[in-house]
């Protein structure tokens, strides 16, 4: 069985209950999840799992939306960054979910990496509510999926790397890719607000074509 490491926690999301959500997708891909808080010591400190996980938003910045939370700055450790890279230069795979895209601000090559960052003053969403998802064939994620409805949010004007190609897209914004990083893969769905999104079949569909495809299969 495939081992997996979901890095959690953050404002604002019921992180324990979307992470718990996506162990129980994922195990449906064969796929045995720890889910943990302690991002920096369980990044730093191992084992090597085959897939990682972030489903998270830590950032450094202290501004008023953070302050007005009662967050406290995250900064993601030297060792904790060598151990993503080392992790994709062996050929593992990353999953990287919806607040991913706000994660890690202290560290642009996460930016790179994930293809896209949440720009303040500029990024935003409509409101949590039922979403209409276009799906774009040509990659087997997405091979024969339809197009579908969730409850989620629509992240929208992310700051999106050039050549990033959407896989699904709804109202014009794209949401989830999937790329070759380094010597592994990576993939960005910035869907999953909240539970209900991991109770729609399509995407939870999505999400294991994912899970196989960031293993290699």
């Amino acid at each position: 069985m495939a081992t997996n490491v979901i890095l959690s926690g953050g404002p604002a999301h019921d992180f324990p209950a979307t992470s718990a959500a996506l162990a129980e997708v994922l195990a449906e891909a064969g796929v045995r999840s720890l889910v943990t808080d302690d991002i920096a010591g369980t990044l730093a400190a191992g084992p090597r799992p085959d897939l990682v996980t972030v489903n998270a938003l830590r950032r450094l910045a202290d501004d008023g939306w953070s302050r007005s939370l009662g967050v406290a700055p995250f900064r993601l450790p030297r060792a904790a960054r060598a151990a993503v890279l080392a992790h994709l230069d062996r050929g593992g795979g990353v999953l990287a979910v919806h607040a991913a895209s706000i994660c890690f601000d202290d560290w642009p090559a996460w930016r790179g990496l994930v293809g896209a960052a949440w720009v303040w003053g500029a990024s935003h969403h409509p409101p949590l509510g039922p979403a209409e998802v276009k799906v774009h064939g040509g990659h087997p994620i997405v091979e024969g999926l339809a197009d579908f409805e969730l409850v989620d949010e629509i992240y929208s004007d992310l700051e999106v790397s050039p050549g990033v190609r959407p896989l699904a897209s709804s109202l014009g914004q794209p949401l989830v890719w999937a790329r070759e990083v380094r010597g592994g893969r990576l993939v960005y769905d910035a869907l999953g607000h909240d539970v209900r999104s991991y109770e729609s079949p399509s995407h939870r569909a999505l999400l294991l074509r994912a899970a196989r495809w960031l293993l290699g299969d």
